[in-house]
């Protein structure tokens, strides 16, 4: 990938800056402190975007639009799973490409490259049979996700204008038409 999430043309540029959608009052802070952390290595400059409210999520992707090369990102948290549709909206009003959780491209959002959940619940289900059978929590590994899932909505892809390139469709785990 091109440090774009595969999307290499918005607005005849590079997505450059992405807002971080999330509420404060639900947003693990770890995950945040990682994209902040890596994005510049991509060439992406990311602002935080704490909503708390429909208005908040529309104000965010306004100011995201203001100027050419935006994005958004959407975290997986409680409030943006509810606001789900909310966020989706406002992005493609906006023109804004959005990537997410795997969800969030079942939803309307453009994309998502994400862990596969069953396959992390199955490494916890290890731990705790390990455990179970007297293994000590801190003797074990930290593990991380090992598998991830590219998911495209081309139908999104189409309402901002975007192509897909298809080596990048190739990769993808499902794409939404």
């Amino acid at each position: 990938m091109d440090g774009t999430g595969g999307i290499a043309a918005y607005r005849g540029d590079m997505v450059t800056r992405a807002s971080i959608i999330f509420n404060p009052d639900t947003a693990l802070a770890p995950p945040l402190d990682r994209v902040i952390n890596a994005a510049p290595s991509v060439g992406v400059t990311v602002t935080l975007a704490p909503v708390h409210n429909d208005a908040g999520i529309e104000a965010a992707a306004a100011a995201q639009a203001r100027e050419p090369g935006g994005g958004l990102m959407v975290l997986p948290d409680s409030f943006n799973v509810t606001h789900s549709g909310v966020i989706v909206a406002a992005a493609v009003r906006s023109k804004l490409p959005s990537i997410g959780w795997t969800d969030l491209p079942r939803a309307g959002g453009l994309m998502s490259y994400w862990y596969d959940a069953v396959e992390l619940h199955a490494q916890a289900a290890s731990y705790i049979d390990r455990i179970l059978k007297g293994a000590s929590p801190a003797d074990l590994p930290i593990q991380y996700p090992t598998k991830y899932s590219l998911i495209i909505n081309l139908k999104t892809a189409k309402a901002l204008g975007l192509t897909i390139p298809v080596s990048i469709l190739d990769l993808a785990d499902e794409v939404i038409e």
